[in-house]
């Protein structure tokens, strides 16, 4: 089954006139966040004339601005490990003044699925999960079978039972070209041909170990390298920008938007298995991911990157998944020469067309 012949049989539905807006619960992870984009498309694609809102919190709230197809994001920074009863009765009552007909929820938890419960909207459909079979009327099965996760996101925006395709729509971010220009000039960000490095990652296993080496070998050819990450990267960006000099910046900050933003700007983007690695295939831009506890299978962008990165040695307990390695030696990332992701990087950039020039 693919994507087209779905769709088409989709199309021929008789609730393809439904208008009810519909209700978009998604992770909260940055990655995973944009991964639902594709769930906003496929319904777009079933109802082009429902509206879709998508909840969110303050950290992904740029995100929404650059996602097509969404009407509005409801940002409401629920605390974690609490059920906060007070809180979601107050967001319920904002869900229910935009009358959704249906809401999807993507994460599993007992807590997610409690506002659309208590706002009454008539349809609630999300994997069983945490004993859910009261707040949730239209319970799905056999999410752990599922073999990716955009299988297990994106099933929710369809008819239970319906057989999956491969290949869903890309997720999307759509950066205008003005915004560009205003946050490079803003910051006295010249032409030079930019190399963006992401150097988190949600735990320490999934942290490529040379991201210093690699922003010295680019600058000495006359890059300029812009660090991108939240606060928990900055340690990270003064090593690289020590390492690297002048043509290094960081870039790091508390406001998703100028992460994106920077992403958008660069001419090569270099990323661990990140939510920004999922950021900068959404934009479109030539980007280059590493593996090492993850496998690319599972968990790539849905978007085609430029490269991936992974060991060729043999590492046994690899892939684990795990954001620490159990192991102790972190021999998925650290046998990852710091050669073989500055070829890919030399080789992507000639096909742009931006050759090195020595400074």
């Amino acid at each position: 089954m693919n994507y087209a012949s779905l769709l088409s049989g989709l199309v021929q539905a008789a609730d393809r006139s439904e208008t009810s807006p519909v209700l978009l619960i998604p992770y909260m992870w940055i990655g995973d966040f944009v991964r639902c984009h594709t769930v906003v498309r496929v319904l777009k694609d079933r109802w082009p004339d429902r509206p879709v809102d998508v909840l969110t919190t303050s950290l992904c709230a740029p995100l929404v601005d650059y996602m097509p197809g969404v009407r509005q994001g409801i940002v409401c920074d629920l605390p974690r490990g609490q059920l906060a009863l007070a809180q979601q009765r107050a967001l319920a009552a904002r869900f229910r003044a935009q009358r959704y007909g249906a809401a999807l929820v993507m994460p599993r938890t007992f807590k997610s699925t409690l506002a659309p419960w208590l706002a009454g909207i008539p349809q609630r459909t999300g994997f069983i999960g945490e004993v859910r079979f009261g707040l949730l009327n239209d319970w799905r099965r056999g999410e752990r079978a599922l073999p990716r996760m955009i299988d297990r996101c994106a099933a929710l925006a369809l008819p239970a039972g319906t057989e999956l395709p491969m290949d869903w729509p890309e997720p999307q971010l759509q950066v205008p070209t003005d915004h560009i220009t205003t946050w490079r000039q803003a910051r006295g960000l010249d032409g030079r041909p930019v190399v963006a490095l992401a150097p988190g990652a949600v735990g320490p296993s999934k942290r490529w170990s040379y991201y210093p080496e690699a922003a010295q070998a680019l600058t000495a050819q006359g890059y300029e390298v812009w660090v991108i990450g939240g606060p928990g990267e900055t340690p990270a960006a003064e090593a690289i920008v020590a390492a690297a000099g002048p043509k290094a910046r960081d870039l790091t900050g508390k406001d998703l938007r100028d992460g994106i933003l920077a992403l958008a700007a660069a001419n090569l983007v270099i990323s661990n298995d990140s939510g920004l690695l999922h950021v900068s295939a959404a934009i479109g831009q030539p980007t280059i991911g590493i593996f090492g506890p993850t496998s690319a299978w599972h968990y790539a962008p849905l978007n085609p990157i430029t490269a991936v990165i992974e060991t060729t040695t043999e590492v046994p307990c690899r892939p684990c998944h795990k954001p620490t390695c159990k192991m102790l030696h972190h021999k998925c990332m650290r046998d990852i020469a710091t050669g073989d992701v500055t070829a890919a990087a030399f080789r992507a950039l000639e096909a742009a067309g931006l050759p090195a020039a020595q400074p």
